[in-house]
């Protein structure tokens, strides 16, 4: 039991918390590239994304893992996205520093999405069932692509916001 649920039932919060933050962050982030902020739906990512990090902790640890050092290192990332955010208010290079942190954590979580649903879905299981062929590789990829592509406008964004100030 963890929290007052079985582990399958901390499972399924843990994996809801974790797709409202990629969904409020793929709507927060490319609004914010375009020079718009979504103060609700920017607040969603980021507290949906810290309680992503912070549940993963609470699964049974037995030994390090990738899991264990991704949340970690989402984690360090969320605070200087908090700092930047709430803290400094986007103000100065708390803009840059906003834009850079909050894409990387969006795709740590992205990244983690890909990991699973190639274990869990049968149909992308079948095509890579170790993590190591072809396909997994070029979603991954392409992931990335996309990622450092949203990663560019943002930060684009936030100098303009900073030059502007």
């Amino acid at each position: 039991m963890i929290l007052g649920l079985t582990l399958s039932q901390f499972t399924a919060l843990h994996v809801a918390i974790s797709l409202v933050g990629i969904g409020a962050g793929l709507i927060a982030l490319p609004a914010f590239a375009r020079g718009l902020i979504l103060p609700r739906t920017t607040g969603v990512f980021l507290w949906t994304t810290l309680l992503t990090s912070l549940t993963g902790f609470l699964f049974p640890i037995v030994a390090f893992t990738p899991a264990l050092g991704f949340g970690i290192l989402s984690t360090l990332i969320l605070v200087a996205t908090f700092w930047a955010w709430y803290r400094r208010e986007l103000v100065g290079s708390a803009a840059t520093v906003y834009a850079t942190t909050a894409t990387l954590a969006l795709y740590l979580n992205l990244f983690v999405l890909v990991v699973q649903s190639f274990l869990k879905v049968p149909a992308l299981n079948a095509l890579a069932p170790n993590g190591t062929e072809p396909p997994f590789a070029i979603a991954q990829g392409l992931l990335l692509i996309a990622m450092v592509g949203l990663g560019y406008l943002t930060f684009k964004a936030a100098r303009r916001r900073t030059a502007a100030a």
